[in-house]
């Protein structure tokens, strides 16, 4: 990512030091899934020597750069594939080499591949029983009470529904009910949402571009909050970015929009309603599903092409959803954690809006005495224990 002469360098993350979570991820996380794929369909004898190659090169071995005919290694090549091929996975940037893993598992299990396999999501087991669990019909329960609340109080339950991703049923408690502000260390480490309710006055003429992060129970909340203001009349138009192919075991594509879509559809109460009007928006254009290819890619968003930065400008305010968007978002650097947010940010083409569970090391925009009562309560464990969150605004 571009520095600004005014922010300290801050060193880009890599997976190469023994005990660090990037580590982990890389030499744990990453042989597990293996695994958990492999288990989850009765792959053939040539995918099965694939994912065993895979999992080699992981845990000794180096990258490889992707077949000359696959279809987008020329893309690849262009984001760093080439200059990266014969270095070990934890000598490169983390954020490169956990992408780059995730599209050479597609490889292994042929998902590009003509044949039987091609287009099959090695995750779809996992996001469709979540999806389908009883944990959430209990968590669509909740918008039958919520229907009788006041706006503001829908307002703030749904986008901190949005936030709180699978553990959406948080976002459903009204202020009165749980105090943020009652400990030194609060869930919310950083609030400007009243900053990003101020960019979308019930004025029916705002675009909303969501850059989504996970499937499943995650996505529902964000489908939610998109259905809520286009009903509140606070956005005419939402624009949902996704992956355009399955990525980081869970994050969503078109087909989870849709499976997610059926759910609230076929529910009881007041989803359906919300199902409904979702159904109709993506019927009529107001709400439109986008899939770029650097939505898939390993660089921070400084180095998004033009055409996305073109259609990022054009709308009112970005919401960017998760951990990983937001390691994309700040560049996934050691930032000190009072590094301004708006500094980090002020490349991108428009108002951005970050909500974020903390799962990973990557953090900016806290206040000296919020990161001091975080470190005292909680040693380092704050940044990736998914126990805190932000809301951080950039207009």
């Amino acid at each position: 990512m571009p520095e600004r002469s005014d922010i300290p360098p801050a060193p880009v993350l890599l997976g190469n030091e023994p005990g660090s979570f990037p580590h982990s991820v890389l030499a744990e996380r990453h042989p597990a899934i293996i695994r958990q794929v492999r288990e989850s369909f009765p792959y053939d004898p040539e995918r099965q020597r694939a994912l065993d190659a895979l999992l080699a090169s992981c845990a000794e071995g180096v990258i490889e750069p992707l077949p000359a005919d696959a279809h987008d290694a020329h893309r690849w090549t262009e984001w760093g594939a080439e200059a990266y091929s014969g270095r070990s996975w934890f000598d490169v940037p983390w954020l490169w080499s956990e992408s780059y893993f995730y599209r050479r598992l597609l490889q292994a299990v042929g998902y590009f591949t003509p044949g039987p396999w091609q287009g099959i999501d090695p995750f779809r087991p996992s996001k469709l029983a979540e999806l389908d669990a009883p944990e959430t019909d209990e968590e669509l329960s909740a918008l039958d009470d919520l229907a009788h609340r006041a706006a503001d109080e829908q307002d703030r339950a749904l986008l901190h529904g949005s936030l709180w991703g699978n553990r959406a049923d948080l976002g459903f408690r009204l202020s009165a009910e749980h105090d943020e502000t009652a400990t030194d260390t609060p869930p919310l480490v950083a609030d400007d949402s009243e900053t990003l309710w101020s960019l979308l006055p019930p004025t029916g003429s705002a675009t909303l571009c969501l850059i989504a992060d996970n499937a499943g129970r995650e996505l529902v909340p964000d489908l939610l909050l998109i259905a809520h203001l286009l009903t509140q009349g606070r956005i005419g138009r939402a624009v949902l970015h996704i992956k355009p192919y399955p990525y980081y075991v869970s994050d969503a594509t078109h087909a989870d929009v849709l499976d997610a879509l059926r759910r609230l559809t076929s529910a009881p109460g007041a989803a359906t309603a919300y199902g409904r009007t979702l159904w109709s928006a993506m019927s009529d254009g107001r709400l439109t599903v986008r899939a770029h290819p650097f939505s898939g890619g390993p660089l921070p968003y400084a180095a998004m092409p033009a055409d996305l930065r073109e259609e990022l400008a054009a709308g009112t305010l970005t919401v960017v959803k998760g951990d990983l968007n937001y390691r994309r978002l700040v560049g996934d650097r050691l930032w000190p954690p009072t590094t301004p947010f708006t500094d980090v940010t002020a490349y991108f083409p428009g108002p951005v809006a970050a909500l974020r569970t903390l799962k990973s090391d990557v953090i900016t925009g806290l206040d000296a005495r919020t990161e001091e009562a975080l470190v005292a309560a909680e040693g380092q464990k704050w940044r990736t224990g998914g126990t805190h969150a932000l809301i951080q605004v950039r207009t």
